[in-house]
């Protein structure tokens, strides 16, 4: 171990606390996954509380230290001589320290060996010249319905241990030290000790919950019986190369480190349906029980790995663990067909999405092979990645044959909450986003084809290039055309007539019967019908248009009710014609109270991923500044105090629209778009302002968020979720550094912040100034660069 940062985290500073079962150490339990985490103030039960729900099997088992000395009595860290702080995180393991009493140093480490159990190691050391006398307790409340058991005494093979019972499990808690059930208010594990001036006891304890009490008895008692200066010296070793950040700001140090705890901690399994350790969305306590034992009943947060999601994690993984990131990509791949269909989003407990993986698998190939630089890894994923991305321009995808492929489905493209093509926001069209196309997933497309072509070089194998080029020019040409100047963004546009009409109202009743239109449009337009349900009860609606078609034909379009997509009692369809002019509309086999709304489908929307084409970096320089410097970076627009919102127009009034939430992960793919076009200064800014919203959650909740508002920097949705990890990578990036190895960085351009930072992974440290870098090898050779051009600087070997 090189260097190991010795934090000193309280309660009024930024913390994330949640401890789970690492999979670089062992498999983990998908479908039965015990996830604890830890209070610093205990919250409302006032205690140094560790804490799960078993995946919601329990209302709450609680775990803390109680200290008894004369009469006085401690459990709330609010009436501690010196409060906790932590010093030590990994995602499996915490270390912190306090003194319950003046003199009484304590120091408690917690580990999760694996998914059933978690053990602790507790030191009490006596720094007074006088001899002191103590009770140590470690207290356990277990919270149960009606059918559960409390925990409460039992002597197993003359050991005194607490147990409990609930929902299938039977949670036992060991102690060494030979203790004897204490006398206080709390199930508790007690033990006298008598400490001499400068002497220290250490106790050990673990909880274990399998199903039966002698199973998890042993269990507790060999892990208690484990070499614990090994098992965290190993701890240390694996956690060497998380990467360590010094700059001027503490708290940002802080929020980079514990966003890679929790990266790391996100990842479970592997199972017999994915050969790699996977990721969840997040891992909390109420997570991680399976009542199918399998996982398969598991909701998104849980059941599958995404392309988007797969490639911000690899910010975090990356460069300590490309093995790591090769299982994921692997994950992937193992779901492809002989058509090179790879699933979207492959689960450990079978799930298949049965849609095409979002089109960013060959840059996650080729951001792990910037790190481990095999060229026996890109031989033998480079024929699979071209495949998959040659399945893009099939019929099955490419529904119009024109070499531009449009999505299947909205959750491929990543926007979830989309004004337009949402089915489920209230506020939203809900229109077929099959029936546009995209210039995100053309600039995703254009970046895949532009690594498969290096690619291709690297390994010689150059037959496929000038059909690659091909396709690459046919879709920079579309989002050529797709530019608007006077918006200076790339629009959506209807995949039949390619054009980007703004949404209308045309008309709306109430009950089954006619709406009469005569309508004429100035260009072809696709139609959205919506009906709202008076009742639940379900519809057989049909639908009939009349109109004139783009060729000038008179059209009658039949819709059925199969393909009405309906959420909750909202029914939405988009017509599979386009027309000219409209007649009337007929609705059929609805309730009379049911309303009915006719529109043309809004294609002229602006949201954050039109800015993808800077990230694959397809436009011109002047085209770049337009969209950066009149949409982006304009406050009317995109440019808010806490980041870049989802949508400029929130189709409501109401603050709280999906519209108004920035996620880390797209702020992260804008953001490296700006710095490919010189925008590091503007960039450095998009950090800070991200940076401030990430860091008042971590300091009032003690978690991450899984998105945050533009205007107002709150948290929103589940803790500790994936998406709204620190920005670490665009934060790096920004500065200028991209690290490969311990003997080799890239640098590029000069640090915008305001200070000095100081970089450090795995012996090397890169000490980046205003104007001038140091380098420090592991072995201690130094170098100063004061070159602003990108370029990499490696140590020389004899």
């Amino acid at each position: 171990m090189r260097y190991m940062k010795n934090w000193t985290l309280g309660t009024e500073d930024a913390g994330a606390y949640t401890i789970a079962a690492d999979a670089r150490c062992r498999p983990t339990d998908y479908a039965n996954d015990h996830i604890w985490e830890l209070s610093l103030d205990g919250g409302d039960h006032a205690s140094l509380s560790l804490q799960t729900t078993f995946g919601l099997r329990t209302l709450n088992l609680r775990l803390f230290p109680r200290f008894v000395e004369g009469d006085a009595a401690i459990s709330n860290p609010g009436n501690f001589s010196a409060p906790p702080t932590v010093h030590r995180f990994y995602p499996n393991y915490l270390k912190l320290a306090f003194s319950p009493f003046t003199g009484i140093d304590v120091q408690i480490e917690y580990w999760v060996p694996e998914s059933h159990a978690i053990a602790g190691r507790v030191s009490i050391q006596n720094n007074r010249l006088a001899e002191r006398k103590l009770r140590f307790e470690w207290a356990a409340v277990l919270s149960v319905a009606a059918e559960g058991e409390r925990m409460k005494p039992k002597e197993i093979e003359a050991v005194t241990i607490l147990c409990g019972k609930t929902n299938g499990l039977t949670p036992v808690v060991f102690m060494t030290g030979g203790p004897h059930f204490s006398p206080g208010p709390y199930p508790a594990l007690a033990t006298d000790i008598e400490l001499l001036a400068g002497s220290e006891r250490i106790f050990t304890w673990v909880a274990a919950a399998l199903d039966q009490h002698d199973a998890s008895f042993n269990l507790a008692r060999e892990i208690a019986a484990r070499p614990w200066e090994e098992e965290i010296a190993h701890l240390d070793v694996l956690n060497d190369g998380l990467i360590n950040i010094e700059s001027g700001n503490s708290e940002w140090d802080a929020a980079f480190a514990l966003s890679q705890k929790n990266a790391f901690g996100l990842f479970v399994g592997p199972t017999d349906q994915l050969p790699h350790p996977s990721f969840v969305f997040s891992r909390q306590p109420d997570q991680g029980y399976s009542q199918c034992g399998d996982g398969s009943d598991y909701t998104h947060l849980w059941d599958g790995q995404p392309p988007f999601e797969a490639n911000f994690l690899l910010d975090f993984i990356l460069p300590a663990a490309p093995e790591l990131a090769r299982g994921l990509l692997e994950n992937f791949l193992s779901t492809q067909k002989k058509s090179g269909f790879v699933d979207w989003k492959p689960g450990l407990g079978g799930h298949r999405s049965g849609l095409m993986a979002t089109p960013i698998l060959t840059h996650l190939a080729w951001k792990i092979y910037q790190v481990n630089e095999d060229k026996d890894f890109l031989q033998n994923v480079y024929p699979k990645l071209l495949n998959a991305v040659q399945n893009w321009f099939t019929p099955q995808q490419d529904r119009d044959g024109d070499g531009l492929p449009e999505w299947a489905h909205l959750m491929q493209s990543g926007l979830d909450a989309h004004s337009t093509f949402s089915q489920w926001q209230p506020w939203a069209q809900g229109a077929d986003i099959s029936q546009s196309e995209s210039p995100a997933l053309c600039a995703l497309l254009y970046r895949e084809i532009q690594i498969l072509i290096q690619m291709a070089q690297i390994l010689e194998q150059t037959g496929p290039i000038p059909s690659l080029q091909a396709l690459a020019e046919n879709l920079k040409s579309a989002l050529d055309a797709c530019w608007d100047d006077d918006i200076s963004m790339y629009r959506y546009w209807d995949r039949e007539t390619h054009f980007s009409p703004p949404g209308d109202m045309l008309g709306s009743r109430q009950g089954p019967g006619e709406i009469y239109l005569q309508r004429e449009f100035d260009q072809p337009v696709r139609l959205l019908v919506s009906i709202e349900a008076a009742e639940k009860t379900p519809r057989q609606v049909i639908v009939f248009l009349r109109g004139t078609s783009a060729s000038g034909r008179d059209r009658i379009e039949r819709i059925p009710e199969n393909q009405f997509q309906w959420r909750m009692q909202r029914g939405n369809v988009t017509t599979q014609c386009v027309y000219t002019s409209l007649e009337y509309i007929e609705i059929q086999n609805i309730g009379p109270d049911d309303e009915v709304r006719v529109q043309i489908v809004d294609l002229a929307c602006q949201d954050y991923s039109l800015f993808l084409p800077l990230w694959a970096n397809v436009p011109t320089q002047e085209r770049a500044d337009a969209i950066t410097q009149n949409a982006l970076l304009n406050p009317e627009r995109f440019w808010r105090p806490f980041g870049i919102p989802l949508c400029t127009s929130m189709g409501t009034e109401k603050e709280d629209s999906p519209c108004q939430h920035i996620s880390i992960l797209w702020e992260t793919l804008i953001g490296k778009g700006l710095l490919k076009y010189g925008y590091r200064d503007e960039a450095a800014e998009l950090v800070t302002r991200l940076m401030t919203a990430v860091l008042a959650h971590l300091k009032k909740h003690k978690a991450f968020a899984h998105s945050y508002h533009c205007e107002t920097g709150d948290g929103i949705g589940e803790h500790n979720a994936l998406q709204g990890l620190a920005p670490l990578s665009l934060f790096l990036e920004t500065l200028g550094v991209r690290l490969i190895s311990p003997t080799k960085v890239a640098l590029e351009g000069q640090n915008p912040f305001p200070w000095s930072v100081t970089v450090k992974y795995r012996g090397l440290t890169i000490i980046r100034e205003k104007k001038k870098t140091k380098v420090i090898f592991p072995g201690g050779q130094t170098t100063t660069i004061k070159n602003q051009k990108a370029h990499i600087v490696e140590l020389d070997r004899p």
